[in-house]
């Protein structure tokens, strides 16, 4: 991926960072919130990361070591995938939605990796991507193993894996924004 299209997109990393971060706050203030009301709000999430992702990819362009907007694709796809099925059957079972939570964030967090380690040639600390998947990963796996979790730690535990899903986003855009090359309006204020 190109760090230079990534650098000059940090925002839209920056929207999905704040995105994961008010879901995850609005899950602790509101504990008591429905089973479907969870489930939307997960789908409007998943959504928006899904179509944040999708313009990551389509305003990349390859570089020189190859490109894993594929990567990014496959994860806004998902992403769109699990935020429609959430509207579309918004009566399904507390265990069904931890499954789909918890695949959602293993796949992510696997695609996330790999875009981390084809960008370690290309820009620095990439390292926040990988730990963002790495992460992702964790959650999908403690997921997998717990499902029958009481709703109200389920609740707490989405909060919390958003927040600092999303605090991880932010650092990665803005260490992305502060690494955007000099501009030619800055370059001639310097001259």
């Amino acid at each position: 991926m190109d760090p230079t299209a990534l650098s000059r997109n940090w925002w839209a990393i920056a929207i999905r960072g704040a995105a994961a971060i008010i879901f995850g706050i609005l899950t602790f203030v509101m504990p008591g919130i429905t089973l479907a009301a969870l489930i939307l709000l997960f789908g409007a999430y998943a959504v928006v990361d899904g179509i944040f992702a999708l313009v990551a990819a389509a305003r990349g362009r390859a570089g020189a070591g190859g490109t894993p907007r594929s990567a990014l694709v496959l994860e806004g796809i998902v992403s769109l995938a699990a935020g429609i099925v959430a509207f579309v059957w918004p009566g399904l079972t507390a265990l069904a939605l931890v499954y789909l939570i918890a695949l959602w964030a293993l796949v992510t967090g696997v695609l996330e990796i790999v875009a981390a380690v084809r960008l370690r040639r290309e820009i620095e600390n990439e390292w926040w991507l990988g730990l963002s998947g790495g992460l992702s990963i964790l959650f999908g796996v403690l997921l997998m193993l717990a499902p029958g979790v009481g709703a109200l730690a389920f609740i707490f535990l989405i909060g919390a894996y958003a927040i600092v899903f999303g605090a991880l986003l932010l650092g990665l855009a803005f260490r992305l924004r502060n690494a955007r090359p000099p501009t030619r309006v800055r370059m001639a204020r310097a001259a």
